[in-house]
């Protein structure tokens, strides 16, 4: 099967770390939003969908491309994002998109989040936060879950 990722890593690099590791191990490329055409993605069996959070949202860039697919004619995807702080349980910041997706004919088969060096105001005051993230462990994580995930979509041929 055929596996893209299409990410935003604008900050640190942080987003774009964790996307390599899952990209390594579903032998697929790593693309910016506007790398790729969205009618390309019907050409795809599974993307993945990234960036860094900002006010609780993903990137911009990454938000209007996902508007811009589509409807129908899609296979699976997955959602990951890095953060300064945690997924709130109440009001996830992965939800948004996934519903997004899933109204445009996608089958959103999970989601991933770790920690990430995180500078944006009020932490910039402070020199930021998560000056160590994402570490070998979160860096593991994502592999896991790229291999579970390619387990259970068959993301590699």
């Amino acid at each position: 099967m055929k596996a893209v990722i299409v990410c935003t890593s604008v900050s640190h690099g942080n987003t774009k770390r964790i996307a390599d590791v899952m990209g390594q191990v579903l032998e697929a490329p790593v693309v910016n939003p506007e790398q790729i055409d969205s009618a390309e993605l019907a050409g795809y069996d599974l993307v993945g969908f990234g960036s860094g959070i900002f006010l609780q949202n993903f990137h911009p860039r990454l938000r209007r491309f996902a508007r811009s697919l589509p409807t129908g004619g899609h296979s699976r995807a997955f959602v990951f994002a890095t953060s300064g702080l945690p997924e709130p349980p109440i009001r996830p910041f992965t939800r948004p998109l996934v519903r997004l997706l899933d109204r445009k004919g996608f089958e959103v088969a999970d989601t991933f989040t770790c920690r990430a060096f995180d500078t944006w105001l009020p932490m910039k005051l402070v020199g930021g936060i998560h000056k160590d993230r994402p570490n070998a462990t979160d860096l593991e994580a994502a592999r896991t879950f790229a291999e579970t995930l390619r387990a259970r979509t068959g993301a590699v041929s």
